[in-house]
This record gives structure tokens, C-alpha cells and sequence, in this order.
């Protein structure tokens, strides 16, 4: 059993053979109130999951938006695009098993974007993203992450998984940025830098 904070530094994954993040976030109306905010509410808004598997420093291999199963072989897992964050629970997830991780990859980035044009971390409430240790098929959370509501920014990098000889590390990163709307280059040059 793991738990993580960003002040702890990045953290062993030894016995962790399956890991998930997810994200969860709530709709808001922003300061729009009558009609107008009951349609933004009943709208949502859609913010991504997205995780950027890298071979040094080159991105390589991207999970979600329209990718689900980057790797091909199961190792690298997204659980599709949820577009108003309406439900209860995490409402988009990535799953990590390790040693089906091709050994070129040195590590992944998980990053939360509203990345589509209209999306917007401002049109939604309650931003939290969980990991979990999912070792042996059941889910334990081992943190919970919640970005700052004072950010105008609509990117956040929130944690790095990385190889270290023959095992993994995992590192919360929690540092939000500007990434150009619609613009995968633009995510890929965020996820990079962190």
C-alpha cells in the first residue's frame, strides 16, 4: 500500500502491477444564473483524461481523447471520453499495467485538459483526480488530488510515472498551464516539460 502527495516526492511502485488515475469533475453554470445557467448545468462540460507515454523525451503514444488502447496489448487503458461530467464516481480513468509496458517507454505522464474548444476548467466545480493501486483486481485509492480553483489555466499535469532500472516510481505533479485548445502538439510540448 502506497499513499502519495506532491510533498512526498515521487513514490515506489514496488508489487504495484496495475495503477489508475481517474478524474472527476462536476458541471457548473459559472456565474450564469436563470435560464441561461440551468442550460450550461445541464450542458456540463467536457474536460479529458490523458495519458502521454514518453521514450526519453519524446512523446510516443497518447491514451484518450480518440485513443483507447494506444499500446495494443492492454497495457495502457483508456476508459473513453465522458463530455459533461455528469454521474457519480470518476468519470474518465487510465489503467497502467506494467509489465506489459514496452521497455522503450520511460515514462507516462498523466495530464486533465479541457481540450476541446468550449471546455473549460472554469465551467466546472469539484475537479478531483483519484489513483488507485488496482494490484490483484480490486481498487485502492492512494490520493486524491484537487487542483486550485483560482486557475485561469486549462491543463494540469498530474502525475509522472517513471522507470528506474527494473521498477516504477510515481511522482505527483499537480502544476497547471495554457495548452492551446484543439492543439495536440500543444498538450504533447505541456506533458514534456513536466
Amino acid at each position: 500500500m502506497i499513499t502519495l502527495t506532491k510533498e512526498d516526492g515521487p513514490a515506489d511502485l514496488d508489487g504495484v502491477t496495475h495503477l489508475s488515475i481517474g478524474v472527476s469533475w462536476d458541471p457548473t453554470a459559472g456565474s450564469s444564473g436563470g435560464m441561461l445557467g440551468k442550460l450550461r448545468r445541464k450542458k456540463g462540460t467536457d474536460l479529458d483524461l490523458i495519458a502521454i507515454a514518453l521514450q526519453g523525451g519524446d512523446p510516443v503514444r497518447l491514451a484518450g481523447l480518440d485513443s483507447l488502447d494506444p499500446m495494443g496489448n492492454g497495457s495502457l487503458v483508456h476508459s473513453g471520453d465522458n463530455q459533461t461530467g455528469h454521474g457519480d464516481g470518476d468519470d474518465e480513468t487510465v489503467t497502467v499495467e506494467f509489465a506489459r509496458i514496452p521497455p522503450n517507454i520511460t515514462a507516462i505522464v498523466f495530464v486533465a485538459a479541457a481540450y476541446k474548444k468550449g471546455s473549460s476548467f472554469q465551467l466546472a466545480r469539484n475537479i478531483s483526480f483519484k489513483v488507485y493501486d488496482a494490484t490483484g483486481g480490486s481498487s485502492q485509492q492512494v490520493a486524491d488530488i484537487w487542483p486550485s480553483l483560482l486557475t485561469k489555466d486549462n491543463g494540469c499535469a498530474v502525475a509522472k510515472a517513471m522507470r528506474v532500472g527494473g521498477s516504477w516510481k510515481l511522482e505527483v505533479i499537480n502544476v497547471t498551464g495554457k495548452i492551446k485548445q484543439g492543439d495536440e502538439h500543444a498538450l504533447m510540448r505541456f506533458a514534456v516539460s513536466k
